[in-house]
């Protein structure tokens, strides 16, 4: 199994599916459909039914119940792209067996390794057989690992009838990374009665709880003066940036913050001083406080509106997606349900706040019960990304219980 999973696993990464923030289009890049038809023939090799790829670049498939049991009809989903915080072009998968317990060189030529002081999780995996990038691009586990792991288990499932299981549904998404993967999924023609996204992080992650998310634009509109004759006159629209940035608490930043707390996030800030402009990302697990926080920035600049005696400064606030413990706990059982797949083969269950948000948390709200489990990737995003492959292994055999248990 662990073969079929790595094969999958590097073909997949070395395919470049980014996506795109800025992008009007949906999928945000077209190069996401070169894994779209990859899939597509790998599905109907497998022998499963009902394949599809619409225009949308969603891909579907079935695996038909070979059971008379009544069972819920699950599904498993993983998103296609990549995220746009680091090149996903040129992707040189690197696997390094057997690890020894000690830094990990990733690029020689850029003295970059992987290191036990700063990531001390590695600790975690010696013996086992870890796979990273090159250094010079994101590796893409976030989400190709859920890939290979369902297209892994439903092979499986295929090779051996003898395990019974009732209508499986699988789908793959683009532009989960921009907050986009689930715009034109129909819910309704999928046709599960629950879903997992296989989109998690380290071995034993379980998730069903997730940010409260928005998104917060601030565009400042300055008066540039000449300098040498501006006083009284000129109004710095970088300097009111700048102020607005230092009136939001320091203490709630991602870099101070873990667990249940929220934070601001400033991801952009540009301008000149006739213009300037600040993009914002809001995260909070409770309502309350997540809307205490959107009030809190917009009362900023009105504050600051009123200090300099005009409206300077314009805010767009647009939510995102929301906790979908609302929607989860109701149908909890589910949970229960990954809790003691994992239980079973060999996996302490890690039950989790997401900090972040997956296409499950706007699933959950279109009629889709979905929580998150692990893929074995460590450090998204970026150059130290990297996955293990045992605990890719593991999630395979998770995702086979969780059906196992179904029929029970």
């Amino acid at each position: 199994m662990k073969k079929a999973i790595l094969d999958r696993f590097l073909r997949y990464v070395q395919i470049d599916t980014q996506s795109d923030e800025d992008s009007q289009t949906f999928p945000s890049t077209k190069k996401q459909f070169d894994l779209v038809y990859i899939l597509e023939k790998e599905l109907k090799d497998i022998g499963l039914a009902e394949v599809e790829v619409d225009t949308y670049g969603y891909v579907t498939a079935t695996l038909l119940s070979n059971t008379n049991k009544k069972t819920p009809v699950i599904g498993f989903l993983a998103h296609m792209d990549t995220a746009p915080d680091m090149s996903g072009e040129n992707v040189k998968p690197q696997v390094f067996e057997n690890y020894n317990g000690k830094n990990i060189p990733i690029n020689k030529d850029l003295d970059l390794c992987l290191s036990v002081k700063d990531f001390p999780e590695l600790k975690n995996y010696i013996g086992q057989t870890i796979i990273t990038a090159s250094g010079k691009t994101l590796l893409g586990a976030d989400d190709k690992a859920g890939i290979a792991e369902i297209m892994t288990a439903m092979e499986y499932l295929v090779k051996h009838p003898e395990i019974k299981h009732g209508t499986i549904k699988v789908a793959f998404t683009p532009d989960e990374e921009v907050g986009k993967g689930v715009d034109y999924f129909d819910v309704k023609k999928f046709g599960a009665d629950y879903a997992y996204t296989v989109d998690g992080g380290p071995i034993g992650e379980l998730e069903y709880e997730n940010f409260n998310a928005a998104s917060a634009t601030i565009k400042i509109q300055g008066r540039n003066i000449h300098p040498g004759y501006a006083k009284g006159k000129m109004i710095n629209a970088l300097l009111a940036a700048t102020e607005i940035n230092f009136m939001l608490p320091v203490n709630e930043r991602p870099e101070l913050t873990e667990n249940y707390e929220g934070f601001f996030h400033i991801t952009k800030l540009n301008g000149t001083v006739e213009n300037s402009e600040l993009h914002y990302i809001i995260r909070d697990h409770d309502k309350v406080k997540f809307e205490n926080k959107k009030i809190f920035i917009r009362d900023i600049v009105n504050l600051i509106n009123t200090k300099y005696n005009q409206p300077i400064a314009t805010l767009e606030i647009k939510d995102q997606y929301y906790n979908m413990r609302e929607k989860i706990e109701p149908v909890y059982q589910i949970v229960e349900q990954a809790k003691q797949a994992m239980i079973e083969v060999g996996v302490k269950p890690e039950i989790k706040p997401v900090r972040g948000g997956t296409d499950g948390a706007r699933l959950s709200y279109m009629g889709l019960p979905c929580p998150n489990i692990f893929t074995g990737g460590h450090n998204y995003h970026g150059k130290f990304e990297y996955v293990v492959l045992e605990s890719m292994e593991k999630s395979v055999r998770v995702i086979i219980k969780i059906i196992e248990l179904s029929t029970k």
